[in-house]
């Protein structure tokens, strides 16, 4: 076996490796985002500005397109074919701008979108009294994170005449006067901050396996054509 075929070889196994870690972590991403899913189904009525939701959301998609791609570079390794490797790069490459680009444009605009979030919200209130689903969901999450409102319990005042849903209070309190004293969605986005550690740092470490596996696809794709001239 030549030199250039043992690199090959070499490239071909480092990038199954890395495609594969890369397919395991795109699994592990979507099934997170199932899971939280399934345990805040029942704030599926609320926009999905709320927290929770838009990091569910968030996951499922980056977890089934790192699951595609990871995919197309396992079998592009084994298949030695340009084509594969190159359709592979581009989709890696533009999955990894558009993270970065994501990830800036969150750190840049967070006060916007979260003003922007709240705003959705307490409009959607309107209608807690007409729709079932919403009221269940207002609820839902009043009794789970034990809080009132969007930014203040006041904020049931216009849409109650002045008073507040029961689930303000603790349960079984036939008549809500006081109500919990904290704001909903300052509480649910800073549960969803103590819980994303994990995958932020899964994030970080799937990164660094994503820059990897571009520098591999594109070693690969190097190899073989050097292969295929020396063939010629």
């Amino acid at each position: 076996m030549s030199v250039s075929q043992k690199c090959l070889c070499c490239v071909k196994y480092l990038m199954f490796v890395f495609n594969l870690i890369f397919w395991l972590g795109g699994c592990g991403l979507f099934g997170v985002g199932v899971w939280l899913s399934f345990t805040q189904a029942e704030f599926s009525s609320l926009p999905l500005s709320f927290p929770s939701l838009s990091a569910a959301n968030l996951l499922l998609v980056a977890g089934g397109i790192t699951m595609v791609t990871g995919f197309l570079g396992c079998l592009g390794a084994l298949k030695e074919q340009r084509c594969l490797l190159s359709m592979f790069f581009v989709i890696l490459l533009f999955l990894v701008l558009t993270e970065v680009t994501l990830v800036l444009v969150i750190h840049v605009f967070h006060d916007k979108m979260d003003s922007k979030a709240q705003a959705e919200l307490k409009e959607g209130m309107k209608t807690y009294t007409s729709e079932l689903g919403l009221k269940n969901s207002w609820d839902n999450v009043q009794k789970m994170f034990k809080c009132c409102g969007v930014t203040n319990k006041t904020d049931w005042y216009e849409v109650l005449n002045g008073t507040l849903p029961s689930s303000c209070c603790s349960v079984g309190t036939e008549k809500c006067d006081t109500g919990w004293s904290e704001p909903c969605y300052q509480k649910a986005r800073r549960w969803l901050l103590n819980n994303i550690h994990s995958v932020l740092v899964f994030g970080v470490c799937m990164g660094v396996v994503q820059i990897l596996a571009l520098i591999f696809s594109m070693q690969m794709y190097c190899q073989i054509l050097h292969a295929e001239k020396n063939l010629d």
